[in-house]
């Protein structure tokens, strides 16, 4: 399984390419709200930005939240999605323990669904896919999913 990891944020400039081939990409739309992941200021220009997507929990809280089961439980972390079983009730979003599920403004989630997509769209670099696996120690894992 690969995730999307984002190993080299300190060359971060915050042009939000990333989120822009994510909604462009994979949701079908043009507009920040519909990315699944954001970039923000870590405190202003001269201290940086994050990346804030998905962490592939496995368990994962999003999809034991969702009432309907348009979130379900990917082999090895994070989520699937089905749209049309959504209800737009934000469950998932208040559950997810990093803040990485977007709500837009009628209720429609948008997470990361590790797809990697975005990678090639930053200009510096910032963002790759890696391989996890269960077997990966805790400390080995931190350092991959951050």
């Amino acid at each position: 399984m690969k995730i999307l990891t984002t190993p080299r944020m300190e060359r971060c400039i915050g042009c939000n390419s990333c989120s822009l081939a994510c909604a462009r990409l994979v949701h079908k739309r043009l507009s920040w709200l519909a990315a699944g992941i954001r970039i923000m200021s870590t405190g202003g220009l001269s201290t940086g930005f994050e990346a804030r997507s998905c962490m592939a929990c496995d368990p994962a809280p999003c999809a034991e939240a969702c009432p309907t089961g348009a979130y379900s439980q990917r082999k090895g972390g994070g989520v699937i999605v089905k749209k049309s079983l959504c209800i737009h009730c934000g469950d998932c979003a208040h559950a997810c323990p990093v803040d990485a599920i977007y709500l837009d403004n009628i209720g429609q989630p948008y997470v990361c669904i590790h797809c990697g997509r975005c990678v090639p769209f930053c200009p510096h670099d910032c963002l790759e896919m890696k391989g996890f696996s269960k077997e990966t120690s805790a400390e080995d894992s931190e350092a991959v999913i951050l």
